[in-house]
């Protein structure tokens, strides 16, 4: 198939400070009711062509869930960006990716993602800039601020300068020796979807644990999609806690208890390791395993409880719980075990 790849209004919309303040300043702010189906938050906010940015740190509080629809839906010409964006790789698989603005990808322990050393080395999807965690941080709080740019000495001696066509070097305008520093752009996707443990009806969400980049980019993108674990209701929020993103940011909620999964959810439950050592280890060598491991997780289940029944249903919901309580120490450690049966690569 012939391969699609990054527009020029593309790379433009995602620094585009006066277009990305007009469309916030028209967006629908009432405090209205939100909540709607996964399938129809994904159908009417993420569109094909969006930048669209990832959320969470890998697979802990990533709304996997949700990216799965976006597979099961089709979704293309999209442009990725996050830090870090580990999840991208099954999108490439899929003809998702038109090209990625990429801070890390990344998998820990578990090997390395051949799929997507694949389909960059065969341009299947485009390298469209290199940034360190730091830079793309910055961004999305530059955009968050409200600032088109942050001055920040990251970036300098590297030659990430030379792979990143935004970021701009100049002598320093204050102090008194005029050293150089790297003027980093306001960045602007268009969608996220973020996974939270508790939201109320309106958009007002609460994340416990790391926030990432998370509360940035809810201000940063031009849509915003809340997943939770629990839909509570708004004094238990106003009581209880402050909202850490607005409603105002939000334009969809959806009601997704297990949404991490096979990813974990701080307080809720552990992930699975031998999901992700079988992707990693056996399914990203050739886009053939790949496509199959999706077509039995994926294309063969239409939410998160079907998905769940094929990781073993209530007896893997109860041990991941107690195995994140566990972690939390919340319980006795000793009571719960972290062993588990490692996945040998079959290539090897």
């Amino acid at each position: 198939m012939g391969y699609l790849f990054a527009t020029q209004e593309q790379m433009d919309r995602l620094v585009d400070y006066k277009d990305a303040r007009e469309f916030h300043l028209k967006k629908d702010r009432r405090k209205r009711d939100k909540r709607m189906s996964l399938s129809d938050a994904i159908g009417q906010f993420v569109q094909d062509g969006d930048i669209f940015a990832e959320t969470g740190f890998s697979y802990v509080r990533s709304p996997i869930q949700a990216y799965f629809e976006m597979v099961r839906q089709k979704k293309k010409n999209l442009i990725g960006i996050g830090s870090p964006m580990s999840n991208c790789s099954y999108f490439m698989a899929f003809d998702m990716l038109a090209g990625i603005h990429l801070s890390y990808i990344g998998v820990e322990m578990r090997g390395n993602d051949k799929n997507f050393a694949r389909a960059i080395k065969t341009k299947k999807s485009e390298l469209l800039s290199i940034w360190s965690h730091g830079t793309m941080a910055l961004g999305f709080k530059a955009a968050q601020l409200g600032a088109p740019f942050i001055a920040s000495k990251q970036l300098l001696g590297t030659d990430m300068l030379t792979k990143n066509p935004y970021v701009k070097v100049i002598d320093s305008p204050v102090g008194t020796d005029n050293s150089p520093v790297a003027l980093i752009p306001a960045l602007f996707p268009d969608v996220c979807i973020i996974h939270v443990q508790q939201a109320d009806r309106y958009g007002n969400a609460v994340i416990e644990g790391p926030a990432l980049n998370d509360i940035a980019l809810s201000a940063a993108c031009r849509k915003v999609i809340i997943t939770a674990e629990r839909i509570v209701p708004e004094m238990t929020i106003r009581n209880n806690s402050s909202a850490v993103i607005p409603f105002w940011y939000v334009d969809a909620v959806v009601d997704l208890p297990y949404g991490a999964l096979p990813g974990c959810c701080p307080g809720h439950y552990y992930w699975s390791r031998e999901w992700w050592e079988w992707l990693i280890r056996n399914a990203t060598p050739t886009e053939e395993n790949i496509k199959a491991y999706f077509d039995h997780w994926v294309f063969s289940t239409k939410d998160q409880y079907e998905f769940i029944d094929k990781l073993g249903g209530i007896r893997f919901i109860d041990t991941v719980r107690k195995q994140m309580q566990a972690a939390q120490y919340t319980i006795d450690d000793s009571l719960v075990s972290f062993d588990y049966q490692e996945v040998i690569p079959k290539w090897d």
